[in-house]
């Protein structure tokens, strides 16, 4: 089987540390998959209220998930803190990419952990459809 090719953009939009929490570990005594999943989100998160937004409110508008690829490249265990470094990659009217390069630094080593993208619309919950970028927010995006 191919496998899922992520290549993180030069420009980093936002740098996120996030501990390993015990609950994060799975019967393999690593970071599992489905955890690694929720702190990509929960640095998506960080970073937008670090804007002054929320999924729920960007400039009156909400986000929502459309897509989601993940290469896991390494292990992380508890005590692990993860650096997850965003990124934006392609841009459309209604939403755009968001890339994560997630590394750790252990033993005095920065190790990948895991590359992964996410894809992001816009979308009115009232009335259940895609919408537009606000514009304030596409020009953050753009830089």
């Amino acid at each position: 089987m191919a496998r899922i090719k992520i290549i993180i953009p030069d420009k980093t939009i936002a740098s996120i540390e996030i501990p390993v929490r015990i609950t994060d570990i799975n019967y393999g005594n690593h970071v599992g998959n489905d955890s690694l999943i929720s702190i990509l989100h929960e640095a998506r998160v960080k970073w937008l209220n670090q804007l002054g937004y929320s999924e729920l409110d960007i400039e009156g508008s909400s986000i929502i998930m459309n897509e989601l690829g993940v290469n896991y490249l390494n292990e992380s265990f508890y005590g692990d803190v993860l650096n997850i470094q965003l990124s934006v990659g392609e841009i459309s009217t209604a939403g755009f990419e968001l890339f994560y390069l997630v590394t750790t630094n252990r033993n005095n080593t920065t190790l990948t952990i895991a590359k992964a993208k996410t894809g992001i619309v816009f979308y009115d919950y009232n009335i259940k459809k895609i919408s537009p970028i606000p514009a304030v927010f596409k020009s953050i995006l753009l830089g």
